[in-house]
Formats: C-alpha cells, sequence, structure tokens
C-alpha cells in the first residue's frame, strides 16, 4: 500500500510525529468511510421481499419449496400471502390490487384462463425474452400456449391439468367391449352396461351452471370439430350445426336416462362419487380423481383416456393449471423471475408433484422414474394432456364464459332447445366481443 512507505520516509526524514499523528487520523478517516459506504451496507442489508397470493391450502402445499428457495437464495425472500380456496376471489383480490395501483403482489399465480385478462388489462410483463425456444420446448405445448396473449408470454406454467375420459375397464372387459372412441360408442357401451344391470348409469359429466360446465364443453366442442371463440378473428362458432349437435349430446345422454337427471346440478366431485362408489361406467373429470379413486370400492378396475370424439374428428381435452407471471407494478423484477425460475425448475416440480399428485408442466416429468414408481398412470396422462384444448384466450374470456353457462345451462335443462339456446350465447358473445 502507498501509505506505509510515505510513513517509513517520515519517520526517517524528520521523526515528524506530528504529520506522523495527522497521516494515521487520515488513514483511519479514510478507512472508516470504506467500511460505512461498503462494507457495513453489504453486512447490513436486507434482502428483497417478493409476494404472491395463493389459495391457502395450495400455499400449504408450496411451503416446503419456498423454505428451500429462501434457503438458497440469502439476497431473496420469497413469500406467500393466503387468499381463500375460492379460485374465482383470488382472482377478484387480484383484480382490485391491480385497480388500486401500487400492488403489494410482485408475482401472480394464475389459474390458465386469468392470462388474457391480465395481460389485456397491462397487468403483467411480458416474459418471451425470458425464455429460450430449447426451454419453451420443455414445456407442455398447450401449457406455453395458454400463457400467451396476442403473441407474447406472460405465465410459465407451474403445473398443469387436463380433462379427461375414466371408464371400468372391468365392466367394459365383462361385456365384451374396447374403451369407447367416439360418442356414439359411449352411448351404446351405456345403455347395453345399464340394461345389463352392471350400473346404474352410463355416464356422469359435470352439469352445473358454473366454470366447469363450460370446460367440460370446450372437449364435446373439440370433439364434434366445432368451436367457441376463434381469439384470433373473434369469430363466434356457437350457433354452427356442429356446436348445436354438440349440445344434443349432452341433451341425449340425459334424456335416454344415460346420465342422471340431476347431473344438471353437478360438479366435480358429485360425479367423482358417483364413479368411485360404482354406480356409473363413465365418467368425465380432472386427474385429481385418479388418486381418490385407489381409496374407493372400484380401485384397479378402472383406467383413463383421451375424451371420446366424433368420427372424423380428434379428442379435446379442457386445459387447466396453474402458473406464474411478474406483475407489471413489481420494484424487483428480475427477482420476481429468479422465485420462477426456481418453482418451474424440473427439481422443484419434481419433488411437488410427488408430494402432491398434481399434473405437471414439464413433458419429460410424465415418464419420470420417480414419478412413475409413485404414480404408474403419468404415462398414459401425458397422452391426455397432449390433446389439449384451450378455453378461448380472449380479454373477455370471464363475461364469454357467463353467456356460454347460462344458454347451455337452459339447453341442457330443457328450458331452450339445443338451437336456440346456442343462437342466443352467439349473438351476446359476439355483441359482448364487438363493445
Amino acid at each position: 500500500m502507498f501509505i506505509f512507505p510515505l510513513v517509513k520516509k517520515l519517520l526517517k526524514s524528520s521523526f515528524n510525529f506530528v504529520k506522523i499523528n495527522r497521516l494515521l487520523i487520515v488513514l483511519a478517516t479514510i478507512i472508516g468511510l470504506t467500511f460505512q459506504l461498503a462494507i457495513l451496507p453489504a453486512l447490513t442489508q436486507q434482502p428483497i421481499t417478493i409476494k404472491t397470493l395463493i389459495r391457502a391450502d395450495e400455499a400449504q402445499q408450496l411451503q416446503p419449496l419456498v423454505t428451500k428457495f429462501n434457503q438458497q437464495h440469502s439476497d431473496i425472500k420469497f413469500q406467500i400471502v393466503e387468499a381463500p380456496s375460492d379460485s374465482n376471489q383470488v382472482e377478484d383480490l387480484y383484480t382490485s390490487s391491480f385497480l388500486l395501483g401500487n400492488s403489494p403482489y410482485d408475482l401472480v399465480y394464475m389459474d390458465i384462463v386469468w392470462t388474457p385478462k391480465f395481460a389485456a388489462a397491462g397487468w403483467l410483463k411480458d416474459v418471451s425474452e425470458r425464455l429460450s425456444e430449447d426451454e419453451l420446448t420443455q414445456y407442455l405445448e398447450g401449457d406455453i400456449a395458454g400463457g400467451m396473449y396476442q403473441d407474447k408470454l406472460y405465465r410459465i406454467p407451474f403445473r398443469s391439468d387436463a380433462g379427461m375420459l375414466y371408464y371400468r375397464q372391468d365392466l367394459l372387459t365383462q361385456a365384451g367391449y374396447e374403451p369407447p372412441e367416439t360418442f356414439s360408442d359411449l352411448l351404446t357401451i351405456s345403455q347395453d352396461l345399464q340394461q345389463q344391470g352392471l350400473a346404474d348409469w352410463g355416464y356422469v359429466w359435470q352439469g352445473k351452471q358454473y366454470e366447469g360446465l363450460a370446460a367440460m364443453f370446450v372437449e364435446i366442442l373439440a370433439g364434434n370439430g366445432a368451436f367457441w371463440v376463434n381469439p384470433d378473428t373473434l369469430e363466434v362458432g356457437l350457433d354452427e350445426p356442429k356446436a348445436v349437435q354438440a349440445v344434443d349430446f349432452l341433451r341425449t345422454t340425459i334424456t335416454k336416462n344415460i346420465s342422471p337427471p340431476g347431473v344438471t346440478t353437478y360438479a366435480e366431485d358429485e360425479t367423482r362419487l358417483l364413479f368411485q362408489n360404482g354406480k356409473t361406467v363413465f365418467l368425465r373429470n380432472w386427474p385429481y380423481v385418479y388418486s381418490l379413486a385407489l381409496q374407493s370400492p372400484i380401485a384397479g378396475k378402472y383406467n383413463i383416456k383421451p375424451m371420446v370424439h366424433a368420427v372424423g374428428n380428434n379428442s379435446g381435452a379442457c386445459l387447466g393449471g396453474w402458473g406464474l407471471g411478474i406483475s407489471q407494478s413489481s420494484k424487483h423484477p428480475d427477482a420476481a423471475w429468479q422465485v420462477i425460475k426456481f418453482l418451474s425448475s424440473e427439481d422443484s416440480q419434481r419433488e411437488f408433484i410427488l408430494e402432491t399428485g398434481f399434473v405437471p408442466s414439464r413433458t419429460n416429468l410424465f415418464n419420470d422414474p420417480e414419478i412413475v414408481a409413485k404414480y404408474s398412470y403419468y404415462p398414459k396422462l401425458l397422452k391426455v394432456v397432449q390433446s389439449s384444448a384451450l378455453r378461448p384466450p380472449i380479454a373477455q374470456y370471464a363475461q364469454a364464459s357467463d353467456i356460454l353457462q347460462r344458454y347451455l345451462s337452459a339447453a341442457i335443462t330443457g328450458k331452450m332447445t339445443s338451437e336456440k339456446a346456442m343462437q342466443a350465447a352467439a349473438k351476446e358473445t359476439r355483441s359482448l366481443l364487438t363493445r
């Protein structure tokens, strides 16, 4: 250092202790300032807090990953604010925080159908440049598509979900049937097994007037070669003949007593319980049912497959699931991205899936040895989720869904004909999209 030769020179030349004392005072001052300006802040700096809002039940399931992240990142503190268990209430809380400005949430943990609304409102940051093409291909194609709005990526998938058909393998084998591929197959097999007294009902699905009704209907539309709303052109297809035929299929299951009359009031769990208790041959539901049914009287007697479809068309599985976006108002987007990278990583997803039995969003995890050892049906599940059908990624999705639910409910309960109900739904939806 330059100081010591200077001290030595002073000592040799004049033993000028006054100058030495002054020099030492200056040296002490420099060291003190250096400590205050550089070293002390580094020792006392508080970590950046990154907050998100998540339903209480899932917040508890995520806590081990939160703890692990915070242990590995001393400069960032990831914090989950627990919300009500109702997803609609969580969406409302996020919306209110954005409308009021200065949202306290850096990360937005969102249902796939929230993405277009939040992105269109300017509440999310574009994260398109944060992932390479190679990284994008490691996720389910439908999950990435569900995070896009107007060709930009706003949501990184964490866990996926998709509708599927459950069937009683034992009953089909006993009656000499292969699993159904078409709507017609399902109706025929259902009626035959009911007539043989092998089951009370042939097919149960979610007919209650709520979001689950719209999700279920997306699959029937896709399987019939029809569509709801084209997100690119905003063309509405609900009153097209194939869409009306999709409604007719649901009506037929009720009028022919293949589905119970009460199906128009059923949500996921009511239908699950009928299937688990051995009352029905076929069930449309989500992956969560598989693990629960393993603890029921039909354990080992059922299987899963992609949803049935019309002849000449492909199966459709309504895509659900949750992912993470960065709030436009976040003051720490880079720190928020570190949390997203950690949670969506292969290791974190594997740990979460093994603990919860949810569906991964990374394709290779469906055949991961650890996961398959615990959940042997995951390779079959991959085939289902790859035949995904998205609910329309439009900014007005919530209003469009409400319109469809009302008129579809009127049709399946016999208050309106399928044709009149879909004509009315299409008219209101077109009006909504042109405002």
